[in-house]
């Protein structure tokens, strides 16, 4: 068996040489074009470079400060979506788990529980973080607001 490690017919193309006689179709200027800039040796156009013109990184003022990478997000719940939720499931404990099955809250995102609505049980509620008006809310009725 004679294994042959050419490459494919037409997949390698032969280098062009620039700048070697008229003859070679890429003589006199090169493929350069006449004159200008671009047409010098040792010329190389620097990323944003716009001829001279004051490039748009410098026209555009500065923006102060920056944006944290390790920033944490939470996902909003609100206080009356976990009412109905706690009334459906029949339970006086509702966690993260437990939103993320009732599709409140997407798995994997730390949650905060907001203040809209009025709890009409006592519940023990897990998340990771409230506000001041749901921790008030849940602790009216003697429920517990618990931060994972």
């Amino acid at each position: 068996m004679i294994i042959d490690f050419r490459p494919a017919e037409g997949a390698v193309k032969k280098r062009t040489r620039k700048g070697r006689g008229n003859a070679s179709g890429h003589g006199g200027e090169a493929g350069r074009g006449h004159k200008g800039q671009k047409s010098r040796t040792g010329y190389s156009k620097r990323a944003g470079f716009e001829g001279g013109q004051t490039p748009l990184y410098r026209r555009i003022p500065k923006k102060r400060g920056f944006t944290a990478l390790d920033k944490t997000r939470f996902f909003p719940v609100n206080i009356d979506s976990i009412a109905g939720l706690a009334v459906l499931k029949g339970v006086n404990s509702i966690t993260v788990e437990d939103m993320v099955s009732a599709g409140l809250c997407r798995k994997g995102v730390a949650v905060k529980i907001l203040g809209r609505g009025a709890l009409a049980v006592c519940l023990n509620i897990s998340a990771n973080a409230f506000s001041k008006s749901a921790v008030e809310n849940i602790e009216a009725l003697g429920g517990n607001a618990i931060v994972i």
